[in-house]
């Protein structure tokens, strides 16, 4: 329900990266994955670092600080981005944070030591995390937390279809906010943002057939279909205080596009893309600034809009960016200009590697010489 940030990793082949690495100047021979927050009034990204393993960021709060998944664990930074910090499990092996309010309190889900997945909130600053539990089934998820508490997410029920949720202030109490549409046996839906007024974005559809964004009024009362762009799959993916909402939507050629609406969820307007087939929106903050990600000539970009989603952006042509370095994907923004985005980042092996690379180039060519001369002299 909820877009996963991965990068598609392009391979090279060695002999391939070689040669455009003594032809053109860069030794790219592969591209890992960082993740960077980009301060839009420094025009800097800071790397947010790892806690061993491959980092995904998904949250920012006002203060900058950044919720995600480093080596299979949630973390918090520190304002700006600065000092990650493992925020556990809730005795399984894995976790990941999606969500963060100004108070620092994150959400996301968990493995249990009993080997279920549950939703879970924190206390200020990312403290003591704490099992949300499920409408009536086994497994939860919370995709998003407000100012007051509230977590929004996804649960099973009783017939183990999953249904959206909304909490209490302080993640007390977990209500089922039910679907759009009639087949109730077989449909889904799955909230991924809330507003400080208590306003849900989500998703809810029937099998593989449709899928619908929705938006619900405050407290999460009365969900509404947010219309598409044409297509029959649609998500919501963010919401700002006025009640503007970002996400994409397919249209009637069948690409996906990002979407921003009107306040409290009116007018879906397609925000277009970077040049290529398709875009989606992630994030928006409340000045109505959409981030996410398009296709260009390139590959993926991270983009950015101005206010209202006016103009989309590649990201990557307005700040300073270390060498190497291409942002892919912007996840969330916040109201102080700071965006968070996963990156590629080409690796630049050493010289002593090129002369690896040149000695086992010359081993192959002597071995293979040496067999031709062997079936050479077999044939006479």
């Amino acid at each position: 329900m909820r877009r996963i940030v991965h990068l598609n990793f392009r391979g090279f082949i060695l002999a391939t990266a070689f040669v455009a690495g003594m032809g053109f100047g860069t030794h790219a021979f592969a591209q890992v994955q960082h993740s960077y927050l980009v301060d839009l009034n420094s025009k800097t990204a800071t790397d947010l670092g790892t806690l061993g393993g491959n980092t995904f960021p998904f949250g920012i709060n006002d203060a900058g600080q950044v919720v995600g998944q480093s080596n299979r664990h949630a973390f918090i930074t520190g304002p700006d981005g600065m000092g990650m910090r493992d925020l556990g499990t809730l005795g399984g092996t894995n976790s990941i944070a999606y969500g963060i309010n100004d108070a620092g309190q994150v959400v996301g889900n968990s493995y249990t030591a009993g080997g279920v997945d549950r939703a879970f909130i924190t206390g200020p600053d990312g403290m003591g995390m704490r099992d949300l539990g499920t409408l009536v089934g086994t497994n939860s998820i919370a995709y998003g937390i407000n100012d007051a508490g509230q977590v929004v997410g996804t649960s099973n029920t009783d017939n183990y279809i999953y249904h959206a949720f909304i909490t209490g202030p302080n993640g007390m109490g977990m209500r089922d906010l039910g679907i759009l549409g009639v087949h109730s046996s077989i449909e889904f839906s799955g909230a991924n943002g809330i507003n400080d007024a208590g306003q849900v974005v989500g998703v809810s559809g029937y099998a593989t057939v449709f899928s619908s964004p929705f938006i619900t009024g405050p407290n999460g009362m009365g969900m509404r279909d947010l219309g598409n762009l044409g297509g029959s799959f649609s998500n919501a993916n963010g919401i700002n205080d006025a009640g503007q909402v970002a996400g994409w939507s397919n249209t009637a050629a069948g690409d996906h596009h990002a979407f921003i609406t009107g306040p409290d969820g009116m007018g879906m307007r397609d925000l277009g893309t970077l040049g290529g087939p398709e875009s989606q929106a992630n994030g928006i903050n409340d000045a109505g600034q959409v981030v996410g990600w398009s296709y260009t000539a390139r590959g993926s970009h991270a983009f950015i809009t101005g206010p209202n989603g006016a103009s989309m952006m590649d990201l990557n042509s307005l700040i300073s960016l270390p060498a190497g370095v291409t942002l892919t994907e912007a996840v969330a923004i916040n109201n102080t200009g700071q965006v968070i985005t996963a990156a590629a980042v080409a690796v630049i092996p050493e010289p002593e590697v090129y002369a690896l690379f040149l000695a086992g180039l010359a081993m192959i060519g002597v071995i293979a010489q040496r067999k031709k001369m062997r079936a050479a002299q077999t044939l006479v």
